[in-house]
């Protein structure tokens, strides 16, 4: 299956840049690209992608908001599509409102090539780019610095204690590697334990189960 990309930047150099990359990979194309959020939400509306490489900071609507709109309730398309938000060092402060807005993941605008495009395909396959050491400080620091939000925390008392434990893991940004090592199980069994966690908590992503995680209190910085 062919991985439709739609590209959101205000800057052509850097849109022209990943749409070259991209595209010269198999199974990836580039079906769209905007210049800025509003652009980006009705663009999206049309070409249906799966990805949407989506620029924090953009003129008219930023990419945050563009996020919000486009997961919302009663978009007009045919997919939900997952969305990867570029980011700097600069601006890091915004990252944690755009994943919970609804974005898959983050990615740095410096990244190398073959992370940007393995970012896409993980995004994809519907996981979370949670696996970078940088991206768990990220996510420990805004997870600290954020008030906590009100989450159904009876949702904690449909979890096993295994799954608990697996959840406050996945809220430190654990791999499943590391999770089956500090549980002393195996790995097929922690990505069935994962698998469940993110049904019963009804979070679409190991993303959005961090957020959940720090938001009804199992889960501290690792």
């Amino acid at each position: 299956m062919t991985i439709e990309v739609l590209i959101a930047d205000d800057q052509a150099m850097v849109r022209a840049g990943f749409a070259a990359l991209l595209d010269a990979h198999d199974g990836i194309t580039v079906t769209g690209q905007a210049s800025d959020g509003l652009e980006a939400v009705s663009l999206a509306a049309r070409v249906d992608p799966d990805v949407i490489l989506m620029d924090v900071r953009m003129p008219q609507l930023d990419g945050i908001e563009a996020t919000r709109r486009i997961l919302g309730p009663g978009y007009p398309a045919a997919k939900v599509p997952r969305i990867l938000m570029l980011t700097t060092f600069d601006i890091d402060d915004y990252v944690y409102d755009a994943l919970q807005a609804g974005a898959s993941g983050f990615l740095l605008k410096d990244a190398l090539p073959e992370e940007l495009v393995h970012a896409v395909r993980v995004i994809a396959a519907g996981d979370a780019l949670l696996a970078p050491s940088v991206t768990r400080r990220m996510i420990a620091q805004f997870a600290t610095q954020k008030p906590r939000a009100t989450a159904p925390t009876n949702l904690l008392a449909d979890l096993t204690d295994r799954e608990r434990e697996v959840l406050v893991l996945i809220g430190q940004g654990r791999s499943n590697g590391e999770i089956a090592s500090a549980l002393f199980i195996a790995e097929q069994t922690v990505k069935t334990h994962v698998g469940k966690v993110l049904a019963k908590i009804g979070a679409r992503d190991r993303v959005h189960a961090v957020i959940f995680a720090y938001d009804t209190g199992p889960a501290e910085p690792a």
